[in-house]
């Protein structure tokens, strides 16, 4: 009779080597924050406490000396957290990791190195082709965080701080309503009992409209909101909880309301480029004197016809006895708020990089910060960039997944 064989082969009952998951190195990364030099830019990329957690984390953060002054975080503060106060830009662009707010500038391109990271704004309505081509002779890897992306698919610096000027654009239209030196007219906007309370036109139901509206009704005004979208407008609505005018921009419609507004929003954000104008030089003729226009779409040229550039400074005239408020970074203005969220944001991103192996591989596992990059080494990363400007395009997801296998 034969001896009934075992199902298991001889190998397999000897021990057998344990696979355990290899552990990710970790790495200690240098991290520049440079004082902005862009106009009027108080914002900083990195707070004090921010810099507490990465020098904790092992990481470097070389800061300019001043860089916080502008959203009153001082030397000291940044110094007492860990960081390493530096006199010269120069210096603190030597780090591996350079954070900003505002884009980068002509200047400061010049000390730029190799494999060197930049985050920034990018503010792709003022981009010239010239200087995009001197960062790809620098090859450098640049992220906007315009376009950085979270887990949900959305853009949390964006959200941010369009949820600061869309609160910030009714407290300011409040101020300049009331105030009779800038030619307000003398309006409380939320009202009193037995007195109506100011009439606000909100167009666009983004992000910025959302949080214009959500402060408008909580001072007690009336609130009409105008856009294309009635996807957007239904959004608003559930968002905010109660039901108030919506309708799509029909010009004799949005005229009308208009005529008899006491603040208007401009809020209309474009993915091409530059603002639609949807108010007309004839509509804001017909607005009501010393009523009072915010155009938070000026970074992208302005949704009414008589807007114009502005700044902190100087941040109003008058056209048609109507009051013009065009400053194209609101955010700024409350820039301690903006530095919490923008810090908020990065700091996190920059822990998990430093728990990876670096950002280079983040890049090959968080596709969300990788959509943020437009620069890779040099190629160009961002498709819209490489149409507008005829450049080459290099789809980062092909590198990274191929790279993988």
């Amino acid at each position: 009779m034969s001896t009934p064989t075992s199902p298991l082969g001889a190998s397999q009952w000897l021990t057998q080597e344990q696979l355990l998951p290899m552990q990710q190195q970790r790495m200690s990364m240098s991290i520049g924050v440079p004082k902005e030099k862009s106009f009027q830019e108080n914002r900083v990329a990195l707070t004090p406490e921010a810099v507490s957690i990465l020098v904790n984390n092992g990481h470097q953060v070389f800061v300019e000396t001043k860089a916080g002054e502008g959203a009153h975080f001082y030397d000291n503060d940044f110094s007492e957290a860990g960081a390493q106060i530096v006199y010269s830009p120069e210096e603190v662009f030597k780090s591996d990791v350079i954070l900003k707010v505002a884009p980068l500038m002509e200047a400061e391109a010049e000390w730029l190195k190799p494999n060197q990271i930049i985050i920034s704004a990018i503010h792709l309505p003022t981009l010239q082709a010239s200087f995009l081509e001197k960062l790809m002779q620098k090859k450098v890897t640049a992220l906007a965080f315009e376009y950085i992306k979270d887990s949900s698919g959305t853009f949390p610096i964006v959200r941010s701080m369009s949820e600061i000027a869309g609160n910030a654009a009714i407290l300011i239209a409040s101020e300049l309503l009331g105030n009779a030196q800038h030619g307000g007219g003398g309006t409380l906007l939320g009202g009193i009992t037995g007195v109506p309370p100011a009439k606000v036109v909100v167009l666009g139901a983004g992000v910025v409209g959302e949080y214009a509206t959500r402060t408008a009704l909580g001072l007690g005004a009336e609130v009409k909101v105008f856009d294309n979208s009635t996807y957007k407008l239904m959004r608003l609505q559930n968002n905010i909880g109660m039901r108030i005018y919506t309708s799509i921009i029909h010009p004799e419609i949005l005229k009308q309301e208009l005529s008899s507004a006491d603040v208007a929003i401009g809020s209309i954000h474009s993915e091409a480029g530059r603002s639609k104008l949807i108010v007309t030089d004839e509509m804001v003729q017909n607005m009501k004197a010393g009523s009072v226009i915010i155009d938070v779409s000026i970074d992208q040229g302005g949704c009414f016809e008589t807007s114009e550039l502005t700044s902190h400074n100087k941040p109003t005239f008058k056209k048609y006895d109507v009051i013009h408020y065009g400053v194209p970074n609101i955010a700024s203005r409350f820039a301690r708020t903006a530095s919490f969220a923008i810090s908020n944001v990065l700091t996190p991103k920059l822990i998990k990089a430093g728990q990876t192996g670096g950002l280079e591989a983040l890049f090959h596992t968080n596709d969300g910060t990788r959509h943020g990059i437009y620069l890779y080494k040099g190629a160009v990363a961002n498709r819209h960039l490489s149409e507008r400007f005829n450049l080459k395009y290099t789809d980062l997801d092909l590198i990274f997944s191929a790279s993988q296998l």
